[in-house]
C-alpha cells in the first residue's frame, strides 16, 4: 500500500514533546501499512483486530495503547492510504471521523 502522507505523522510527533512516545508506534504502523496488500476492510481487521471500520471508508487505528488515534481513508482499488487525522484521544473526541 502507498501511504499519503507520512509527513503528517512526523509533524504530529514533532509538534509537542509529550507526543514523542507516538513516534515508534506510528513508524511501525507506517511500515506495516506499506507492506500490506489489503483488498477489503476484512483484511485490515485481520491484521488490526482493534481497528474500527466506518461506513465512509475510513479506518480508525488505536496507537500506543489507545493513547492516540489515527484516522485514514483507504482506497482498496488503488492501494492508497490517505492519512486524515492523527492526534490524542482527547483531540479525536472533538472531530467527526466520518468527514475529516
Amino acid at each position: 500500500m502507498r501511504v499519503i502522507a507520512k509527513s503528517t505523522l512526523i509533524k504530529f510527533w514533532e509538534s509537542d514533546k509529550s507526543y514523542e512516545d507516538a513516534r515508534a508506534p506510528l513508524e511501525a504502523w507506517n511500515q506495516e501499512a506499506k507492506k500490506a496488500a489489503w483488498t477489503n476492510p476484512a483484511d485490515v481487521k485481520t491484521q488490526y483486530r482493534n481497528a474500527s471500520i466506518l461506513k465512509s471508508g475510513r479506518v480508525i487505528f488505536n496507537i500506543a495503547g489507545n493513547k492516540y488515534r489515527l484516522v485514514v481513508h483507504i482506497n482498496f482499488d488503488t492501494q492508497i492510504i490517505y492519512i486524515r487525522f492523527v492526534g490524542t484521544h482527547k483531540q479525536y473526541d472533538r472531530i467527526d471521523p466520518e468527514t475529516i
